[in-house]
């Protein structure tokens, strides 16, 4: 396997920013709000998108947008990942010059109900249902288990408020956690790291803070991750890709209890019924 890593810098920003208000009655306090910042996304020169995001693993972020809409598919044709914040940018440069090419991937742009309005470009559709996902076995214990896990995350959503927090785990364990403005860049920002890193999704389960969307399952999906959990709710769109291309989904998830949407047959309860 290749450990091939393009140059990159190491450009994240802090979250948050302290700010006064006045509070109901009155007195002057100090709080944290979250940051936001556009980040443009050029390949060879040419402009793919604009991201809203809280800019602390840009580079990540950038990575995993173009893996997850196909637009990239070969990190050893990544020469180097660029952040530039003065002028709001990150600059991907390939091998191969193959940046020019992309115009074509670039027609049939769909806006989604991503925070902050995300984007899915045809290609990614296109690829999506030629997934072969590998079906695990999850159980209530696993689950249970690692909603405790996650407890000490979202370190930002308690400090500011106002993001959302996804995570890689497995076997009960949290992986990778990461918080951004919008659900859809902190999955990104997973496949970046994942890519990067090759490591595989096939054994994995996704969580997410917020709700499961058609392109949040598409993420999973593209990642390779045969379930997603979230303490949100879902949309009908998404329950039906998940049918289809066969993800566990559970959802609503607060304490010990939750709701299995798809996937019931891989799934065990072996805790006593509360």
């Amino acid at each position: 396997m290749s450990d091939y890593r393009p140059r990159m810098t190491d450009a994240g920003v802090r979250p948050t920013h302290t700010v006064s208000v006045i509070d109901e009655r009155g007195a002057t306090r100090q709080v944290e709000i979250a940051g936001e910042l556009p980040l443009t996304i050029r390949v060879d020169g040419h402009e793919i998108v604009t991201l809203m995001t809280l800019g602390t693993q840009p580079e990540m972020l950038a990575l995993g947008y173009l893996r997850n809409q196909r637009l990239i598919t070969e990190i050893e044709n990544i020469e180097s990942v660029r952040v530039d914040w003065p002028t709001e940018s990150v600059s991907i440069q390939t091998k191969d010059g193959s940046g020019e090419q992309l115009k074509e991937k670039l027609t049939g742009r769909t806006v989604t109900t991503g925070c902050g309005q995300g984007t899915v470009f045809s290609c990614m559709i296109d690829g999506l249902y030629a997934v072969k996902l590998q079906p695990i076995t999850l159980r209530q214990s696993q689950l249970s288990r690692l909603m405790k896990s996650l407890a000490p995350y979202n370190e930002i959503y308690r400090s500011a408020g106002a993001v959302h927090g996804c995570a890689l785990c497995s076997d009960g364990n949290v992986e990778i956690f990461v918080e951004d403005v919008g659900r859809h860049n902190a999955a990104d920002t997973i496949a970046g790291k994942m890519w990067l890193d090759r490591i595989s999704g096939r054994n994995k389960v996704f969580y997410s803070t917020g709700r499961l969307t058609s392109e949040i399952v598409m993420k999973a999906a593209l990642m390779e991750i045969p379930a997603i959990i979230s303490r949100s709710g879902i949309t009908h769109m998404g329950l039906n890709l998940a049918r289809d291309l066969g993800i566990i989904m559970i959802a609503r998830v607060k304490g010990e209890k939750f709701l299995i949407f798809n996937g019931q047959e891989h799934f065990i309860h072996d805790l006593d019924s509360l």
